[in-house]
């Protein structure tokens, strides 16, 4: 068992316009299990490659274990990666795939038969074991997958994306079944997704990425309350954080028919005359009419305990909305309770009741700079 270090990592592929990975640097300590995550493209694969050898650093180094592993090739780099398509191989049985790499190290057979006797009772297997790959569910087909990796008693974890060809609700089992597994056995784990939901609830901590570049590594419980800037805010969270462009002058922010002052700190790093207010949907209450902004019922999602207000600001509102996530449309989204009486087409007047977050709208950073101290749920109204 070993941490693993990065040190200002960049991947740049001959050709490209802009290097995909941008001097990464990440501190892994041992035993930890950290999510890489981000959109598309952003490079969080290409660093877990890069971790095992499978792309080369244009620049920096990785250390797994104190070693210095930079230029050095997969195989002697004592990693283990657990694929997204599982990449097991179909002619042999359970008990064959998992001891395969035993196998090719010369490992002695009674080893190699009490190493997938005991990963197979970890993993639930032992009834499979005599089974092929083609008559297994996907759940099962990513345990053997695990199974192959444990065996091996690696320094490391390397997962990229494993859940992704899982149905929904067995993504919800197979994650737990993860993290409880790499907790038990004590291994360091890096753990890519696109999925903010597994980002949250798997990883000890979480590197969120951007464009090759690292926006922020923190607990997800900060990540979520303590965003170190827009992008953060916005991405982290399903549904995300409803973000207002505001204008400030020397008496403060003005959302809607209210101003809402800022500290002499805050107004230290604002580098404008605009302002966008970051308001996580939990933190949006319904209020009465003439109260807040006013917002048009575009969608109502029903989730049985809870239901998703979207909705859209008023043609006469001056507060423009702003979004971090292509995948979706301007809109304000706040959560009420279920089974809610609130109609498509109705109108609402709508405020914050809980905490706000304030980035500056040119450069996207913090203007709390995300300190305990200095982040406060601020009333409205």
């Amino acid at each position: 068992m070993s941490g693993v270090t990065l040190e200002n990592v960049t991947c740049h592929y001959p050709g490209a316009e802009r290097a995909s990975v941008s001097n990464v640097s990440l501190d892994i300590k041992e035993g930890e299990f950290l999510v890489l995550v981000g959109p598309s493209g952003c490079g969080k694969s290409t660093t877990l490659r890069m971790i095992a050898g499978l792309e080369d650093v244009t620049d920096g180094s990785i250390t797994i274990g104190g070693r210095d592993v930079t230029h050095i090739a997969p195989k002697d780099r004592d990693i283990a990666m657990v694929f997204q398509n599982y990449a097991l191989y179909p002619h042999m049985t359970v008990r064959e795939n998992i001891a395969f790499s035993l196998k090719v190290a010369k490992y002695p057979k009674d080893k190699i038969n009490r190493r997938v006797e005991e990963a197979a009772k970890l993993l639930d297997l032992t009834q499979y074991l005599d089974r092929k790959p083609k008559a297994l569910s996907g759940g099962q087909r990513q345990r053997v997958a695990m199974g192959r990796a444990i065996v091996r008693e690696p320094r490391a974890f390397l997962m990229d994306e494993p859940l992704s060809n899982l149905d929904a609700k067995l993504r919800v089992q197979t994650r737990t079944q993860i993290s409880e597994l790499t907790r038990q056995l004590g291994v360091t784990t890096v753990y890519v997704t696109h999925d903010q939901t597994e980002a949250m609830t798997m990883g000890d901590r979480v590197a969120v990425l951007k464009d090759g570049l690292l926006q922020q590594v923190d607990t997800p419980s900060n990540l979520y309350d303590k965003p170190t800037n827009e992008f953060v805010a916005g991405f982290i969270g399903s549904p995300s954080m409803n973000l207002f462009r505001c204008k400030v002058d020397a008496a403060g922010v003005h959302l809607g028919n209210t101003v809402i002052p800022l500290s002499e700190a805050q107004r230290s790093r604002l580098t404008g005359d605009t302002v966008s207010i970051g308001v996580r949907p939990e933190d949006l209450s319904i209020g009465a009419e003439g109260e807040g902004i006013v917002v048009h019922v575009d969608l109502v999602e029903e989730l049985g305990a809870d239901a998703y207000v979207y909705a859209s600001l008023g043609l006469s509102s001056e507060v423009k909305l702003n979004t971090t996530n292509d995948e979706r449309p301007a809109q304000v989204i706040l959560r009420v309770g279920g089974r809610s009486s609130i109609k498509q087409y109705d109108q609402l007047w709508i405020s914050p009741s809980g905490r706000l977050h304030f980035f500056d709208a040119a450069t996207g950073v913090n203007l709390d700079e995300t300190s305990t101290t200095d982040q406060q749920d601020t009333p409205w109204g």
